[in-house]
């Protein structure tokens, strides 16, 4: 990985329309950028999704891949964000050996220290789920990996929202209503 590339974060707002992720994932396969995580949900706007897509890449091509996002018609608005710029959350599930987890107390130590949650336990495995940030999700994955308990592991799409007050894309369609209701 190139010193100048750093992790940006997508935030896409689109009309609810079939097809849309595939639009939005083409351009960055046009530019052979490689999308880290994706995560599509429908906002807290009526109609409208929200792609939260996490890729490596210097600024310039991140905001170029921006640019020809937000040109697709049913697009509102896309933005790109430094991880200082916005909340961001991840969950991960983590099964593991009870047999393994039992015969050493520093597994339980470890998953309490890092503020995960045991969410089940039976014989053969126990499940351990942690939200929070990449970085100590990664970092409790790798400490129970040392110890030989992961049966399985899995982390979800990054979910973000800005640090700003109000959601820009609020703005943009209230204006483009008041558009519609003036014509």
């Amino acid at each position: 990985m190139d010193n100048d590339k750093k992790l940006y974060t997508l935030l896409i707002y689109t009309e609810n329309m079939v097809g849309m992720l595939s639009q939005v994932t083409a351009v960055f396969t046009r530019r052979q950028v490689n999308i880290e995580s994706i995560n599509a949900s429908a906002s807290s706007i009526e109609g409208v999704h929200k792609y939260t897509i996490t890729t490596w890449s210097d600024e310039e091509q991140v905001k170029t891949i921006t640019k020809q996002i937000e040109k697709k018609v049913d697009v509102i608005k896309a933005d790109y964000y430094t991880d200082d710029q916005i909340f961001i959350r991840e969950d991960a599930l983590f099964k593991l050996s009870t047999p393994v987890v039992m015969e050493n107390p520093e597994i339980s130590k470890i998953i309490r220290r890092a503020d995960a949650q045991i969410i089940e336990v039976n014989p053969t495995f126990c499940t351990a789920m942690l939200s929070g940030v990449t970085k100590d999700i990664i970092a409790l994955y790798t400490n129970l990996q040392e110890r030989n308990c992961v049966l399985q592991y899995t982390r979800s799409g990054r979910i973000a929202i800005t640090r700003n007050p109000v959601e820009e894309v609020n703005d943009l369609i209230s204006m483009r209503e008041n558009n519609m209701k003036n014509q």
